[in-house]
């Protein structure tokens, strides 16, 4: 129970990786606070299945581009859970268009989503936690996307690189307030659109390319997550811990 009594913000919340978070913090001792864009009805199975662990949970519908909405969710969290101490920001989108095909619209919105939101979620969270002098941990869920390009998810190669700028500016500059902010870059997980899209290619094809030969489940994901997370975990921040297989070791991601 080594998050015991401290309380976790998990944006996506409702999402494959998000739940499997949520339900490993949980298992840590730490509450939890869900946010994501679906119905409060469907996040009712999560929720039962956070309270079955013993955790104190809750969830507010939330769009991560709306900074009103994220501060909406802080002020119940904060109320209902505690200040929030562990903020996860999980969160994204990606398209699947070419970079002289993707509309405007598409690329914009994706910035907001995956960069926008991020920044919105941790500069609300950080300074509240500013405010009253207590230490913290931001996770960034990035990508490995973000150093090596792939042609057919442009928009989301470029934001997940924004975001892993993002994650060392906030490291650098809440480092003097105790709160370390690192990113957890992911290769393919086993969750949500990728986990659809991959599942209508021969599985033996897509294990060829990854050096592990196998993809990310979201309980791994998780695991890692909840080391960063760690309270002994004091002088580590502005990293990325790269969990992709090997993938990005290869020319296979292009």
């Amino acid at each position: 129970m080594k998050l015991q009594g401290q309380t976790a913000v998990i944006s996506g919340g409702l999402g494959d990786i998000g739940r499997a978070v949520a339900m490993e913090l949980a298992r840590c001792g730490a509450h939890i606070s869900l946010g994501d864009v679906k119905s409060a009805e469907e996040a009712r199975p999560t929720l039962d299945q956070l309270e079955a662990l013993g955790a104190r949970a809750i969830y507010v519908q939330a769009d991560i581009r709306d900074s009103q909405a994220v501060e909406h969710w802080m002020d119940v969290t904060e109320k209902r859970l505690g200040l929030p101490t562990l903020i996860i920001s999980n969160a994204g989108i990606a398209t699947r268009a070419s970079v002289m095909n993707i509309t405007t619209e598409q690329w914009n919105n994706e910035f907001a989503v995956n960069v926008g939101g991020a920044l919105t979620l941790c500069r609300q969270a950080a300074r509240r936690l500013i405010k009253e002098d207590v230490p913290g941990k931001i996770v960034l869920l990035g990508s490995c996307a973000a150093h090596r390009p792939n042609k057919a998810i442009p928009a989301y190669c470029a934001s997940k690189a924004a975001l892993r700028m993002l994650g060392e500016l906030l490291a650098m500059e809440l480092a003097a307030y105790d709160i370390a902010v690192n990113e957890l870059a992911l290769g393919v997980v086993h969750a949500g659109l990728s986990a659809d899209n991959l599942s209508k290619m021969p599985q033996e094809a897509i294990a060829a390319k990854i050096p592990a030969g196998q993809w990310i489940k979201p309980e791994e994901v998780a695991w890692q997550v909840a080391h960063l997370c760690d309270p002994r975990n004091t002088n580590m921040t502005g990293s990325v811990v790269v969990m992709d297989g090997g993938l990005s070791l290869t020319s296979q991601w292009t």
